[in-house]
């Protein structure tokens, strides 16, 4: 990966419904510019991602979401207002952000959910996309969310136990996502930080590290997070299931490495295979890793990126 680099300028975009999206940009002011559409969703754009890039070739794009990172406001405030924050709001805040910026056409670079983004991103602008680079690989299916919320139970039992167990006893049955936000919604502090640790502790169960992830160590993080995922999950992203494997045929044209762990859990529902697949002219690289974009799996997308660096765009 590239050495460290700061911002050479950064800002809040007024995006409408009272939300002001943050932005910044750094390596070359005059070079291909590529965006960074960061996972959770909710988790905000971290300064590792800009290591991905050649910063004398490219002008790097970072955003946080909607309610997530230094956007505002923050799913964490006290009566959080999530009703302006859905798929179709993240995806119209990319292209308001791209013809701020004044920029024609950029590469797109995504992980976990972030690869939903970008894939959806592209099915509807392929043409504002020059070439993309993909990990931790999701298309946003219901499938694979039931998977990470109930299917991976049986690999992780017991904190798959604790966190059913999370929830009232009436619920726990159902949609856990949903459930969990109701909780984590609830005024009294006790309720929703109980919840969001709750929630936190099963994604550290899910997609270890070592040590476990120190932001879900932040209280206020942890409940953004876990309230912005539960809000989409439970709305199934708002996406009909399948669309974006369906759709991936509008990507005919658009160069895509899809870099992916062997050791990532989503893979046992086979989503890598069915959206390289369903993508004519797609490239699935398999590596020795898990779902995060660090070791051989980000020795992987640098190795894209220096790749595209050179490559003819589409016209």
């Amino acid at each position: 990966m590239y050495p460290e680099i700061e911002p050479y300028d950064s800002g809040k975009l007024d995006v409408g419904d009272g939300h002001r999206v943050y932005w910044e940009v750094c390596g070359n002011p005059r070079g291909e510019p590529a965006v960074v559409v960061h996972g959770g969703p909710g988790s905000g754009c971290s300064a590792g991602a800009r290591r991905f890039f050649d910063p004398s070739t490219y002008r790097i794009v970072l955003f946080d979401q909607r309610m997530s990172g230094r956007s505002t406001p923050r799913a964490s405030e006290p009566g959080a207002d999530f009703t302006a924050n859905t798929t179709e709001h993240l995806l119209a805040d990319m292209e308001l952000l791209r013809e701020y910026l004044c920029i024609d056409r950029w590469m797109v670079f995504g992980g976990s959910w972030g690869s939903v983004l970008s894939l959806l991103y592209a099915e509807r602008h392929p043409h504002r996309v020059t070439e993309m680079v993909l990990c931790g690989l999701a298309t946003g299916r219901r499938a694979e969310t039931d998977l990470l919320t109930r299917g991976l139970g049986e690999v992780f039992p017991e904190a798959w136990a604790r966190f059913r167990a999370g929830v009232p006893e009436a619920d726990r049955d159902g949609d856990l996502a949903d459930a969990y936000h109701r909780l984590l919604m609830d005024p009294d502090p006790a309720v929703h930080t109980k919840a969001a640790r709750d929630w936190c502790a099963w994604e550290d169960a899910i997609v270890p590290t070592s040590p476990p992830s120190p932001r879900f160590q932040d209280p206020a993080f942890a409940l953004g997070f876990a309230r912005t995922v539960t809000h989409f999950w439970r709305h199934g992203s708002w996406l009909e299931e399948g669309v974006v494997l369906a759709e991936a045929g509008r990507l005919t044209g658009i160069p895509g490495l899809l870099a992916q762990g062997t050791l990532d859990l989503g893979n046992l529902i086979g989503t890598p295979w069915q959206l390289a697949a369903a993508w004519p002219g797609s490239e699935l690289v398999l590596v020795e890793a898990g779902h995060h974009a660090n070791g051989a799996l980000g020795e992987e997308i640098v190795r894209a990126t220096d790749r595209f660096r050179s490559s003819p765009t589409v016209a």
